[in-house]
């Protein structure tokens, strides 16, 4: 989340004109995140996220998420629901940008999860992926290997303002990928953006999931690799094989990963490093001028690329195939 797009106050009140949600209270942009435009709309009728969408969403995915939601919801899934204005549409349009405004969930993100919460999210995230089992529409994965391929070309230009030698590691590793990449695994909807500020907890409960603008349909162990980093080093860098252990132990105990999902660790965590390396490191480079936003150092990302570069064997993250 962040704020990109300025909604100056008449603009707002004409776009919630079509809305039953009452006079606004409260208005504020929320400044965490690098993606969309996101704004906590506080209304007679309670509190709302209100979004416009960016950069690396398309108009044309909206569809897809909106469906997914609502799907996700009525299978026992808590995460934001769409708000309809009084035509039945979820989607519309907001100072030049595609707009939706979805219900707000209750509970906060964690900034250094423990052991226990590490396996309520691999918990949550089997229930998800089975959840969304019989989802009938389907998106590609923007952000899978064809999209770092598009990706490298621009970071890599400037990529050693980030660190020395970074636009060759890009290079080679998009090309390690690119010819080990699996194919045969389990597939399906994912959340592909389950990091820890899109995991809400009360307590010591999870409460629910958000931001589902980089769903997808991929491999669904890919995206147990994206929260492995996200969810299992230290701030010192280091890498916390209890946690790992937790986070697949909750994933367990609802779908058992297979033989072939567990091996492919390694080189999944690798691709949804190298993933966030470039994005990062195109944005940090790349700031629009009087964006409220902070954009993440993409320094952490080179080193669990680094790291997960010298991993074998699945073992080496807790785990037996």
């Amino acid at each position: 989340m962040a704020v990109y797009t300025q909604v100056d106050e008449d603009e707002l009140e004409q776009f919630l004109a079509g809305y039953d949600l009452g006079s606004v209270m409260s208005f504020k942009g929320i400044a965490e995140g690098v993606e969309n435009t996101n704004y906590l709309l506080h209304t007679e009728r309670g509190y709302f996220i209100l979004t416009l969408y960016e950069k690396r969403v398309a108009a044309a995915d909206l569809p897809f998420f909106v469906a997914l939601m609502e799907h996700l919801a009525a299978r026992g899934i808590n995460c934001p629901q769409p708000v309809k204005n009084r035509k039945g549409a979820a989607l519309g349009e907001l100072a030049g940008r595609p707009a939706m405004i979805v219900t707000y969930l209750e509970g906060v993100w964690l900034r250094r999860p423990h052991v226990q919460h590490c396996m309520a999210l691999g918990r949550a995230m089997a229930e998800l992926h089975e959840a969304g089992a019989n989802f009938k529409l389907t998106r590609e994965n923007a952000l899978g290997l064809a999209g770092w391929k598009k990706l490298a070309p621009v970071a890599e230009p400037r990529a050693d303002e980030v660190a020395p030698g970074l636009a060759q590691l890009i290079h080679d590793e998009l090309g390690y990928l690119e010819k080990n990449w699996p194919r045969a695994l389990p597939a399906g909807v994912i959340h592909a953006d389950l990091f820890p500020d899109n995991v809400f907890f009360l307590g010591e409960k999870l409460s629910g999931l958000i931001d589902f603008y980089f769903a997808c349909n991929d491999l669904l162990v890919y995206d147990i690799a994206i929260s492995l980093n996200s969810w299992c080093f230290e701030i010192d860098g280091s890498f916390n094989v209890t946690k790992s252990q937790a986070l697949f132990s909750g994933y367990n105990s609802v779908r058992k990963l297979e033989r072939g999902e567990v091996e492919s660790l390694p080189l999944l965590a690798r691709g949804a490093s190298l993933r966030i390396l470039l994005t990062r490191t195109i944005d940090w480079l790349n700031v629009p001028p009087g964006a409220l936003v902070r954009p993440k150092d993409p320094q952490e990302y080179l080193k669990k690329l680094r790291f997960h570069r010298r991993i074998d064997h699945a073992r080496d993250y807790g785990l037996a195939a």
